[in-house]
C-alpha cells in the first residue's frame, strides 16, 4: 500500500468505511493521554471535592468510558467494536489533570480511536465542570501513547 494513500477514500476520492470482514480477529490494545492546564485555585476545589457540580476525577472518569462506548457513534467511518476493557484514570499533577485511557477488543480493526475518545471526553468533562470557576483552562498534548495488535 502506498503511505500516501488515505485507507478511508475511495477511488473516486469518496470517504469509505473501509471493509474489514476478510481480516483476523486479533487481540488490540491502545493506550492514549491528554492533560488539561488549570489554575491553583481550581485544582485545590477539585482536590478538596469542593465544587457544586460534584467529584470532577470521578465523573471525568466514568465520561471518558462512556464516551468511548459511543466512538462509531461520533466518528463517522470508524467502526463499531466489541470492546473489552475501558479504562479511564485521571491524576491530579501541578499544572492540570493528566488522563489516561487503555482500551481493549478483539477484532478485526484498531481500537486506537476509541482510546483517544476516553481522553478526549474525559477532559471535556473537566472543562464542563470547571467552566465556572476557571476560564483559562486549555486541553493539551492529546495523543495515542501506544497501539498494539496480536494474533490469537
Amino acid at each position: 500500500m502506498n503511505p500516501m494513500k488515505l485507507s478511508h477514500i475511495n477511488k473516486e476520492g469518496k470517504a469509505n468505511m473501509i471493509d474489514v470482514a476478510n481480516k483476523a480477529d486479533q487481540m488490540r490494545t491502545a493506550r492514549a493521554q491528554g492533560f488539561i492546564r488549570l489554575q491553583k485555585d481550581t485544582l485545590l476545589l477539585i482536590r478538596e471535592n469542593a465544587l457544586k457540580k460534584g467529584d470532577v476525577l470521578t465523573t471525568a472518569e466514568i465520561a471518558g468510558i462512556q464516551g468511548a462506548k459511543k466512538t462509531s457513534e461520533l466518528i463517522p467511518l470508524c467502526h463499531p467494536l466489541m470492546i473489552t476493557k475501558l479504562e479511564v484514570k485521571t491524576e491530579l499533577l501541578e499544572g492540570g489533570i493528566r488522563v489516561e485511557s487503555y482500551a481493549k477488543c478483539i477484532g478485526k480493526t484498531g481500537i486506537e480511536m476509541e482510546a483517544l475518545t476516553a481522553v478526549n471526553i474525559a477532559l471535556l468533562t473537566i472543562y464542563d465542570m470547571c467552566k465556572a470557576v476557571d476560564k483559562q483552562m486549555k486541553m493539551e498534548n492529546i495523543e495515542l501513547l501506544e497501539k498494539k495488535k496480536e494474533d490469537l
